[in-house]
């Protein structure tokens, strides 16, 4: 389900797949921020490939519990793919695993399922609980719409529970379990969860086979990437200190208290007068999609930074008689102050991060799908390694790796190895390929959304702050709602 599915197999930065959508919906997935590694890249052999078949072989069984961590050619490139051309990608998830790991490990313990299925979640939406494909799948586990209600995941303009942590990954849980029972095979459980239990069964008829390599040139090109993506992330998870992967700034679960609303409540007055980010706020709610609850709220439970509850606690009377006036009641007592009001403060407003990039216009069933090309630059005189791949639109410490570099430090005339990535666009019910001519990529905008910020965009997307910043030439850090950034 991914950094794509587009059908598609991610890529991981990983792309994104779908999960329990039905069969028709999930063979119209596109890709998310996040990017699908290609057919076209899979059969590209690095020169620079160091991971003896051997050693991944034994390593690999070593590893395998429940799930079968099975050696493939398919297997070992995506290993070698996310070592060299998204070592980023392997960095950033094992700093923010913390977050969400012991979690998954009681959820999967609760219900009697393989520990190592937590690592499926890092292709699934590369540890992202506010992240939505084109196609609406959200959350860590990528749940369609119908498929989160159907698992008791509640949905309305306020809250969408695809994006809750907890009740997401018991969802997940309990569909996987399901997919296990149906099939009686881990692998063939993982192709249905990304590609639909449909789609799993034709493919069996088609081949006869009732295994997943047996069914495997039978499947839709992203679901044949998905298990080998599984078991090559499985592997990097525990060894990629053996490939120079390390963590830099892990992230942990901020430390919260709970308050108890029913009634109107609004979010970002209530942040303000508590001296609350509201990045902070959805980090620890990202199940809230706007910037209010309403009247029939009825004891709702909010998360609040613990480093913040003394002083709400000591303001609490102020601050509970402002958030929950109405709008109307607000805009009197705001205006009254001689404060500014405005319609993204008060009025119902989803938040950012909830809407796919693209153009407005772009056909939801769109897929995007990348390719990868090498790239050469001969360093001039003043260039930094940063401007380099601030230049190019890749990782500073991609670039590093591609090198060999052990240092920023950069002399002028040395020839450096860039892998970029190109697109092209697809309709996902098989209309004419689009691609994009000579390596030009269509810009990507992003409108931003009520409680977007740089910071929230830039990690979306994929890019760094400073490049956003350059690319769409802000001056300082603040966003205005509504407007449109390029980020791609």
């Amino acid at each position: 389900m991914m950094e794509l599915k587009r059908i598609v197999g991610m890529g991981l930065v990983v792309g994104m797949f779908w999960l329990g959508a039905s069969e028709s919906a999930r063979a119209q997935q596109v890709e998310k921020d996040t990017n699908v590694v290609e057919e076209q890249i899979l059969v590209e052999v690095m020169a620079d490939s160091t991971v003896p078949e051997a050693l991944l072989r034994e390593r690999l069984a070593k590893l395998e519990n429940i799930i079968p961590l099975r050696y493939h050619k398919v297997t070992h490139q995506f290993v070698e793919y996310f070592i060299y051309r998204k070592p980023s990608f392997v960095k950033r998830m094992l700093e923010q695993m913390h977050l969400y790991f012991p979690l998954y490990e009681q959820m999967l313990e609760k219900h009697g399922m393989p520990r190592e299925l937590k690592f499926l979640s890092l292709i699934e939406s590369g540890l992202n609980p506010r992240i939505i494909s084109y196609a609406g799948a959200g959350g860590l586990w990528q749940f369609m719409p119908a498929t989160g209600r159907e698992y008791g995941m509640k949905q309305n303009d306020y809250i969408d529970e695809r994006f809750d942590p907890v009740k997401s990954t018991e969802a997940a849980c309990i569909y996987l379990k399901r997919l296990h029972r149906a099939f009686g095979d881990w692998e063939m459980a993982l192709a249905a969860y990304n590609v639909g239990p449909g789609n799993v069964k034709r493919a069996m008829r088609r081949s006869g086979s009732s295994t997943f390599w047996g069914i495997y040139n039978f499947l839709p090109k992203q679901t044949r990437h998905y298990v080998p993506q599984f078991v090559a992330m499985t592997y990097l998870m525990h060894y990629h200190a053996d490939h120079g992967i390390f963590p830099e700034t892990p992230d942990y679960p901020m430390l919260y208290d709970t308050i108890q609303v029913s009634g109107y409540f609004n979010l970002h007055t209530f942040a303000k007068l508590s001296n609350i980010s509201l990045e902070e706020f959805y980090q620890l709610n990202p199940q809230v999609i706007n910037t209010e609850l309403p009247a029939v709220t009825k004891e709702y439970i909010l998360k609040v930074p613990s480093h913040n509850f003394d002083f709400f606690q000591e303001n609490r009377l102020a601050i509970w008689d402002s958030a929950t006036k109405s709008p109307f009641q607000s805009r009197v007592m705001l205006a009254a102050n001689g404060e500014e009001t405005s319609d993204s403060t008060l009025g119902i407003k989803k938040v950012g991060g909830l809407v796919a990039a693209g153009d407005e216009n772009e056909d939801p069933e769109t897929i995007i799908t990348r390719q990868t090309r090498k790239v050469y630059h001969t360093v001039r005189r003043g260039e930094t390694l940063g401007k380099i791949a601030s230049r190019y639109g890749v990782e500073s410490y991609d670039l590093k790796r591609w090198n060999r570099l052990r240092s920023n430090a950069i002399m002028r005339g040395k020839r450096l190895v860039l892998y970029k990535e190109t697109t092209q666009k697809v309709s996902a019910s098989g209309g004419e390929q689009v691609a994009v001519s000579k390596g030009k990529i269509k810009i990507k905008y992003h409108r931003v959304q009520p409680g977007d910020t740089l910071s929230t965009i830039a990690e979306r997307y994929g890019i760094n702050i400073s490049r956003l910043k350059k690319i769409n030439r802000l001056k300082g850090n603040t966003v205005r709602k509504g407007q449109k950034l390029i980020v791609g």
